[in-house]
């Protein structure tokens, strides 16, 4: 499809980045509709308030969108909407255009130059962080994200899309699904490599055809540029960056920003980045290895050094993000993370580890059949790595959004693998009351509970339900 249609129709239109791109669609005037299976969950209400004051009509997804008035368009689908949902049979003779054909129509209708975010970990907060930097710096960009960013909900929305003045719009470059190959990008974006979807080696080649799809200037995390290659990027003003204090200053010639002297202490979270002290949203490196990115993104797009670290310094944070929900009445912290593959359940438990005073509790809820079996060989010894000698790790069953599934393998499988191999570490808890009793009798004064899984809003409400009860 060459041009965008007037009216769209989204399917599934409660999910984040779906939402995302309808309320960018009607902030630039195009007629939205979306189903959704799950628009009355409690959960949910913040993004469909959003939707509906965004001018978006949300019906059940049972097609009856398709008897109600002229047909939309198009329909926007992702790659998670099975091939039998109601939606699609109603619809038929109606293009479909999948949901980042749609984000790339919508940004060539709003005239805005790319800048795509892409990578295994971080890439919501690095698009917000950066959008949020952008907005401090006067370019008031346009975003596109994964996360509901305080900054942006603030100027209405949900958070996780904003339709600005600006030439710029940030976008979340997604590679599940590999759709990331679908965008020209002026700018880009790669925070790192890991192991969600595709093996390293294959994902090194998406990201790399990446690349050389991009026009103008891109940052690269120093592992990743070793991986895909410099003549990956040689038409390319480039940057790369690190979290690693031992990193060189260059590689084959491209200047690394580094983010040093890592602190977590009273005052907050610190790194010097490019000799500037800058302030961090969180604890973990991670964090550090994030606002060099974007410190390296806002230098590559013109800006003074001093007020890049400026602008990284004021980033407000995103929901889900190691979000603090409360203190139990024995005196345990308890977070919310949206950790859902074995690089960013690691980093939740390392960044856990910083900051308590006693031992860890984990509770994780896997996001889809699919992502849990590819992650379950390379996890175990990762989370063997990660924990404490004290620390305990319990599964929650596996969330299930619909859509086409082998159901394998079940959480209690993994658990029942894993404690075979660790006594006592690792568990299984056929609901969440289960989980509830077992943390309360676990934790104590100084300890920390960090619940973590994707795509399941309610885990937020559960967090916060943990503290409040325990």
């Amino acid at each position: 499809m060459e041009t965008l249609p007037s009216s769209l129709h989204f399917v599934g239109v409660g999910g984040i980045g779906m939402s995302a791109l309808a309320q960018y669609a009607a902030a630039l005037g195009t007629a939205v509709t979306g189903s959704d299976r799950a628009s009355e969950a409690p959960e949910n209400a913040r993004i469909f308030r959003a939707l509906k004051a965004a001018g978006v009509k949300v019906y059940p997804q049972d097609g009856s969108r398709f008897q109600d008035g002229p047909a939309p368009g198009a329909v926007v689908y992702s790659t998670a909407i099975e091939e039998g949902n109601p939606d699609f049979k109603a619809s038929e003779g109606i293009p479909r255009i999948h949901r980042s054909e749609a984000m790339r129509l919508l940004i060539e209708a709003g005239q805005s130059q790319i800048v795509a975010v892409a990578g295994s970990c971080g890439k919501t907060t690095v698009t917000a962080m950066l959008s949020e930097a952008l907005a401090h710096l006067g370019a008031d960009p346009s975003m596109i994200g994964g996360g509901l960013s305080g900054f942006f909900a603030g100027k209405g929305g949900a958070g996780n899309a904003y339709r600005g003045t600006g030439s710029l719009c940030v976008i979340e470059a997604d590679e599940s699904d590999k759709s990331l190959l679908n965008y020209t990008p002026e700018h880009s974006v790669i925070l790192n490599i890991g192991t969600d979807h595709y093996s390293k080696e294959e994902l090194a080649e998406v990201f790399r055809n990446f690349l050389l799809l991009t026009g103008s200037t891109a940052v690269v995390e120093d592992k990743v540029l070793n991986v895909v290659g410099v003549e990956s990027v040689s038409h390319l003003k480039v940057l790369a960056f690190s979290a690693d204090p031992e990193s060189p200053d260059e590689i084959s010639g491209i200047p690394v920003i580094r983010a040093c002297n890592y602190e977590a202490d009273p005052t907050g979270v610190h790194a010097v980045i490019n000799g500037y002290n800058v302030k961090l949203p969180g604890p973990g490196i991670h964090n550090a290895a994030n606002a060099a990115a974007v410190y390296a993104a806002l230098m590559n797009l013109g800006y003074p050094e001093e007020a890049c670290a400026e602008a990284v310094s004021s980033f407000s944070g995103v929901w889900r993000r190691f979000e603090f929900k409360g203190k139990t009445s024995a005196g345990a912290a308890v977070y919310d993370d949206y950790a859902h593959n074995v690089e960013k359940i690691c980093s939740c438990i390392r960044s856990v580890k910083e900051i308590r005073r006693g031992k860890s509790f984990f509770l994780f809820q896997p996001h889809g059949y699919g992502p849990f079996k590819f992650m379950r060989e390379e996890l175990f010894p990762a989370l063997e790595e990660a924990l404490g000698p004290e620390d305990r790790f319990g599964f929650l069953p596996v969330y299930y959004a619909g859509g086409t599934s082998s159901f394998t393998p079940k959480a209690e499988e993994v658990a029942a693998e894993y404690d075979s191999r660790h006594p006592g570490r690792y568990c299984y808890f056929p609901d969440r009351k289960r989980a509830l009793e077992e943390a309360k009798a676990f934790l104590k004064d100084g300890d920390v509970l960090a619940v973590m899984g994707a795509r399941d809003n309610s885990l937020s409400d559960f967090a916060a339900e943990l503290a409040a009860a325990l």
